[in-house]
């Protein structure tokens, strides 16, 4: 009882500081304003060298936690990409933590028709979005708390990360987890975190998932793709089956997640793995609710605004092929197997042929050409060529 009372008190005063001190929201307030975003920004300080950051003490880092009050994936994503452009973090690393509503969100390298079924989605009102690290795709819900570490990129330290988020769980709920070879955080050898990077100069980003209270219905269901034949040289996310966090401990919940993360990082030095406590906490710049906005971070809308668009979710995506069987009927109800395949170059539709055993493939004349590619489209084309059974047809295909 008397560590649990111990570990309230130093709870109020770190809150009490992050609150009240002037010189946190100063601080942000002057890097938000005088480093607007552009497509030409640079960095607004001089940039040491690796060897020279990595001599930087401990005791001259400070630590932030900012917290989204967005629940829009774009927002959060615009968010992010702006903190890793214009923050000056040699000095002041940052952990900041977000909620989304149900979204699926793939890594910049990925193919969204071969990690989901991007008109279900649409159907169902959950957004696709691909973010800037590499990596598989991943569903976000209210059930999930993102983290995203920023830090130079000398220090960048992706098992530091995720160590301090496993000392998180079991401080706070006494859950035992464990990172994978992977670098993954694994529960009783299943998934509850994901994790991407992003590494630039002079700062990176090393950002992760866990899931909590994730509806596991949904998630499966959104990452269910289409049923077809897809050739692509994306990265391809692997498969792995998953845990939420209150499937080992019902009294977890987000809020209090959040917090615990938040207070983990806070009290742990930059570079070390060990206990700060109430001392290196009243050092630290404390919790920040950022509202991003405009007003705080110029240049976020338009950063938005290109995540949302059609053009980076969609057309990002690396060359393509599908197919599908279908089954042609000729004359004496004889029936001919044969494959669509649609060719998708930036996710338009290139090229519709058709594949027999034996035969080139066989280009079909379609106004389809030159429109956006999604799963929909495709198995109206097919569709359409199992319907066309018609006698210039067949002579074309020598039925």
């Amino acid at each position: 009882m008397a560590a649990l009372v111990v570990k309230r008190s130093v709870r109020s005063l770190c809150r009490m500081y992050a609150l009240s001190s002037p010189s946190a929201t100063s601080h942000l307030s002057q890097q938000a304003q005088t480093c607007g975003y552009s497509s030409s920004t640079k960095h607004p300080s001089k940039q040491l060298s690796t060897a020279d950051i990595k001599k930087i003490p401990d005791a001259e880092v400070r630590k932030s936690v900012f917290i989204s009050q967005s629940n829009d994936v774009f927002t959060n994503l615009a968010l992010e990409d702006w903190i890793y452009r214009n923050f000056d973090l040699t000095n002041h690393h940052i952990l900041m933590l977000w909620i989304n509503k149900p979204s699926v969100v793939i890594g910049r390298h990925q193919n969204p028709f071969s990690e989901t079924n991007v008109s279900a989605l649409e159907r169902n009102g959950i957004e696709l979005a691909r973010r800037n690290s590499g990596g598989g795709a991943v569903y976000h819900d209210p059930g999930n708390l993102n983290c995203t570490f920023f830090m130079p990129r000398a220090r960048y330290d992706r098992k530091y990360n995720l160590t301090l988020l496993t000392r998180a769980l079991y401080r706070e709920y006494g859950i035992n987890a464990e990172l994978s070879t992977r670098d993954d955080i694994v529960l009783l050898g299943k998934k509850i975190s994901g994790t991407a990077a992003k590494l630039g100069q002079p700062n990176a980003y090393h950002h992760c998932t866990l899931l909590v209270n994730s509806n596991k219905l949904h998630l499966g269901a959104s990452l269910a793709k289409d049923n077809v034949e897809i050739t692509s040289k994306a990265t391809a996310s692997i498969p792995s089956p998953i845990k939420n966090l209150v499937d080992v401990n019902r009294t977890v919940n987000i809020q209090q997640l959040l917090s615990a993360i938040g207070y983990e990082f806070l009290r742990t030095p930059a570079t070390q793995l060990t206990d700060g406590g109430r001392e290196l906490l009243m050092k630290q710049r404390g919790f920040q609710l950022i509202n991003p906005t405009d007003k705080w971070f110029p240049g976020i809308t338009e950063l938005r605004e290109n995540f949302a668009s059609w053009e980076w979710r969609f057309g990002k995506t690396p060359n393509f092929s599908v197919q599908k069987t279908i089954q042609l009927k000729s004359a004496g109800e004889h029936q001919h197997e044969m494959k669509v395949k649609v060719d998708v170059e930036k996710a338009l539709i290139k090229e519709i042929s058709l594949v027999l055993p034996n035969h080139e493939p066989i280009p079909v004349v379609s106004d389809m050409v030159g429109r956006m590619y999604n799963e929909d489209c495709f198995h109206g084309i097919a569709e359409a060529l199992r319907g066309a059974n018609t006698e210039n047809m067949q002579q074309a295909m020598g039925l």
